[in-house]
């Protein structure tokens, strides 16, 4: 065997070796169908879910499909499994599970899925029918511009829910309300980590630390209050309470927050507590009881003010026994009148959160309310209640079906200051 063979041979292989580490790369790589089966293990932390769809992007971006970066941060397991998981990736992501694509997620053609993707977005093409006719900049009546609030909504709300944005903003406009967007925030309930302006017009910033957002896995979405006022040019007073805005209603020198403050705050003494937030927040304080179903505990997703003495709440009937009871000692305690608004729950694997039926967390701003809707027939009778609750007020309605399967609404998504 001559020199020059040998050496001929070695060169050969040298060259191909390059070949050969790329294709046991291609053999590796991760298929779709594999990154699907490790989404839906529940022994894997929600940060590690979220990795899995990053990566799951990166191989969608070859066949010019994306997984939009919303629902990779906000992504959420829940016990669900591959067919729901796959099924809301083609609804929030506008695809369309045709054979080939099932066999790419799924390893096999799925027809229920696709019969049922399609049911679903027959029912969202119904319900965005029912909504306000959006209105062109100039078309504001002037007549009913009345009060100098302003509604402030996170800038990651428009990225998100652009249709959502789109129609809120068109009320606010039609009615010639001033509307702004938040620098720095880092998700879209803006409510619960922005200052609580009192009614002498103080702002009180609370430590904003809720025990549902604690864990590594909520830190890319657990928005820095100082950071953000800081952002946006407000000097507040700090507070070392942990409290969540949506768990707090001021009205003429009254405030109501849920008992989910003294588990919030297990440092504090009940009574020393309550003195506190009646000093920071310039009012009297009632406390009512939280709901067990609710992960947030926010009095704003059970009852709003009409006034001092009178509350718009959640049908007492359709209540658990022991909140209805806890409610009813309160009412008697501080003489209130409690008018009932009718609710329900719907029942989604999907979205185990879902704020859907829960029509007094309402945008309240100036003269206007803007009440959610949900295409059922409770929505006229909560509409007419609100109405005649506030005879002097224009009510919008608005579908916001989208945002509300992420567990919040209107009162959730804004924040409103003079």
């Amino acid at each position: 065997m001559s020199t020059e063979f040998i050496i001929g041979t070695i060169i050969g292989l040298v060259g191909i070796i390059p070949v050969i580490i790329q294709f046991v790369k291609w053999v590796r790589k991760p298929k779709l169908s594999d990154l699907m089966k490790k989404l839906v293990d529940n022994s894997l932390s929600t940060k590690a879910h979220r990795k899995i769809l990053q990566k799951m992007n990166v191989i969608l971006l070859r066949s010019g499909k994306h997984i939009s970066s919303e629902y990779i941060n906000n992504f959420v397991l829940n016990k669900r499994g591959k067919e729901a998981v796959f099924t809301e990736l083609c609804l929030q992501n506008d695809w369309e599970p045709s054979k080939e694509l099932c066999v790419m997620f799924m390893n096999g053609d799925y027809p229920s899925i696709r019969n049922k993707y399609w049911e679903m977005k027959k029912s969202q093409s119904a319900m965005e029918d029912t909504t306000s006719e959006p209105v062109a900049k100039d078309e504001v009546n002037k007549e009913n511009s009345i009060g100098n609030e302003i509604v402030y909504i996170s800038e990651l709300f428009e990225e998100r829910f652009p249709d959502s944005f789109n129609r809120l903003t068109a009320i606010l406009k039609k009615h010639g309300v001033e509307y702004r967007l938040l620098k720095g925030t880092k998700d879209i309930w803006c409510r619960d980590y922005m200052p609580i302006q009192t009614e002498s017009g103080k702002l009180i910033q609370f430590r904003y630390e809720p025990s549902y957002l604690k864990g590594e896995e909520w830190d890319s979405i657990r928005s820095d209050v100082r950071e953000v006022c800081e952002k946006n040019g407000l000097n507040p007073r700090f507070s070392d309470i942990n409290l969540d805005g949506g768990n707090v209603l001021i009205c003429d020198g009254r405030a109501i927050i849920s008992d989910r403050i003294f588990a919030e705050n297990p440092n504090y003494e009940k009574d020393s507590l309550v003195d506190e937030l009646s000093k920071l927040l310039e009012c009297e304080i009632i406390i009512i009881p939280a709901q067990n179903g609710d992960y947030t505990g926010h009095a704003d997703g059970m009852v709003r003010f009409v006034n001092r003495n009178t509350i718009l709440g959640n049908s007492l009937e359709s209540e658990f026994k022991y909140w209805r009871d806890g409610m009813q000692k309160v009412i008697n305690q501080y003489d209130l009148k409690y008018i009932d608004v009718p609710f329900f729950e719907q029942k989604d694997r999907k979205h185990p959160d879902s704020a859907i039926g829960i029509y007094v967390n309402y945008l309240e701003v100036n003269n206007l309310i803007v009440v959610p809707v949900f295409g059922r027939e409770e929505d006229k009778q909560a509409i007419d209640i609100i109405q005649k609750a506030f005879p002097d007020k224009i009510i919008e309605t608005i579908n916001y079906n989208d945002v509300a399967q992420e567990g919040g609404l209107l009162n959730c998504t804004t924040w409103v200051i003079q």
